[in-house]
């Protein structure tokens, strides 16, 4: 396949464009400065700005655009730079996708879809969008790929959990701590974290571009959810470290604001429902086995 890639410099999509290159396939990456290579094509989403040439022949385009949401604090103008981020971007490669006639474009998106109060509630892919700044956010970004969907693009949503990474991501910010022993649950610890290895992330992505009978939301979760609580231990086991600690919530909501309540002291207890009925086999399917993969041990 020839697969056209936006935000490959990030933590999933270096992985990805990686993984691509190893089974064979053509990548071309859609890059910000100018171009330095054969394989990349400069692009301006804020003006819209896409070189027709770089969607030539592609089989799939991929994107994984958007600034991190724990990136700092939630002020009105950091909000309107994560929508920003994730939007104009896909509205610009959904638009192009379609007008290049693309098969399939596969867009990032979030399990933040659902909200921030689901509770104990089991949460598949046809489960309705929540309440709150992410699940608006996730419902715009998700929106933004009508374009290639009208067009008979087959558009893939990744609803992408958070990513079990050996390096960067969340369990780069944790692992200093648990190794120091200063470990512990966040708030009550009943709140579920959904969570995916990255070795998953990427396998999932790939099976997505290439079985056709996937188009729609798509839950990367890992199959066996865990509670804050849970995680926490596992991840002390898995470190070999005690997690002793419990961090209120009013320490959270005063150390990174509005993030607290929507991204820490809840979560979505989703499954990957899609994934499975394609016939998807995860390769780290509990929590335990991401972890020691993640972390080398």
């Amino acid at each position: 396949m020839k697969v056209v890639v936006a935000g490959s410099s990030g933590l999933i999509g270096t992985a990805l464009v990686a993984a691509l290159r190893r089974d064979g396939h053509e990548v071309t990456r859609l890059v910000r400065r100018p171009a330095a290579a054969r394989d990349e094509f400069t692009w301006d989403p804020a003006r819209a700005d896409l070189d027709q040439r770089a969607l030539r022949d592609a089989d799939a385009v991929v994107n994984l655009c958007g600034v991190s949401v724990g990136r700092r604090r939630w002020t009105g103008s950091f909000k309107q730079e994560l929508r920003d981020s994730r939007i104009t971007p896909t509205d610009v490669l959904a638009s192009a996708a379609a007008e290049s006639s693309v098969p399939t474009l596969v867009n990032a998106s979030a399990v933040g879809y659902y909200g921030d109060h689901t509770g104990d509630r089991v949460l598949t892919e046809s489960s309705p969008a929540g309440t709150g700044f992410l699940a608006a956010l996730c419902q715009d970004w998700e929106a933004a790929t009508e374009p290639a969907a009208t067009a008979g693009v087959r558009t893939v949503l990744l609803r992408s959990a958070v990513v079990m990474a050996p390096h960067g991501g969340m369990l780069g910010m944790l692992r200093p701590l648990y190794s120091l022993g200063l470990g512990g649950r966040l708030g009550n610890g009943r709140q579920y974290l959904p969570w995916i290895s990255l070795d998953d992330e990427i396998g999932a992505i790939l099976f997505a571009l290439t079985t056709a009978a996937i188009s729609g939301p798509v839950n990367l979760v890992g199959p066996a959810p865990v509670t804050n609580a849970e995680f926490n231990r596992a991840l002390g086991r898995a470190l070999h470290r005690p997690t002793p600690f419990v961090v209120p919530a009013f320490a959270l909501r005063a150390a990174v604001g509005e993030f607290a309540d929507e991204a820490i002291l809840h979560g979505q207890r989703a499954i990957p429902a899609v994934l499975e009925e394609a016939g998807y086999t995860f390769q780290h399917p509990t929590i335990g086995a991401a972890l020691t993969a993640a972390l080398g041990r």
